[in-house]
């Protein structure tokens, strides 16, 4: 089995039509939309999703009002000014668990939390992995590696030659999670100065 990962320097250079268009062209694949932060990949192939999950790629602070004796030393410490009036912000919170550390009374705990959804479905080319990240949440290489795990786990049970990855733009962690291992690599760009930096990069 061989991987094809589909990626660019930056957004709306036709990396996720070139991805359709090598799924419809194959007979024999699973395609990954990787670009798990602004999956696109399903507006084209029209997935008709099997097999939906929950992810759990971080942790948040929690602090328990019956313990808190209002202290102010996680408030002190965090860097992230994510405790207000002994609550976590979890937006704001970046899941450090310093407050943890801090806290003399233990009355803060770091839980799992949802950060997002992970698909199988399948298109009128066959099947397909993606997954949708939640809204200002992080660990999207986490992610990126599930989607292709399920799709290599579908490759190697339903004897397909290939994994198509739609693989997410930038150079940053997720991409480098879509790029791992592959066996081939197409890089997209556009003709302009942004478009060669970015492929550059």
């Amino acid at each position: 089995m061989k991987q094809l990962t589909i990626i660019s320097g930056k957004g709306g250079t036709g990396k996720t039509t070139i991805t359709a268009a090598f799924a419809t062209l194959s007979d024999s694949h699973v395609v990954a939309d990787c670009d798990v932060d602004a999956a696109d990949l399903h507006l084209i192939l029209s997935p008709t999703i099997e097999k939906s999950e929950e992810f759990f790629g971080g942790k948040t602070a929690v602090i328990d009002s019956d313990k808190c004796q209002q202290c102010d030393e996680c408030i002190r410490v965090c860097r992230f000014d994510a405790i207000k009036d002994y609550t976590v912000d979890p937006i704001s919170c970046e899941g450090c668990g310093v407050c943890v550390l801090a806290c003399p009374e233990g009355a803060i705990a770091m839980v799992r939390h949802m950060s997002g959804h992970w698909f199988i479905s399948h298109t009128r080319s066959g099947y397909m992995t993606h997954a949708r990240l939640g809204i200002a949440e992080e660990n999207s290489g986490k992610l990126v590696t599930l989607v292709r795990q399920q799709a290599k786990l579908i490759a190697e049970r339903e004897k397909k030659e290939y994994i198509i990855i739609d693989g997410p733009p930038g150079i940053g962690c997720p991409v480098i999670a879509a790029i791992a291992g592959v066996d081939l690599l197409v890089a997209v760009t556009e003709p302009t100065l942004s478009g060669i930096h970015d492929l550059e990069r």
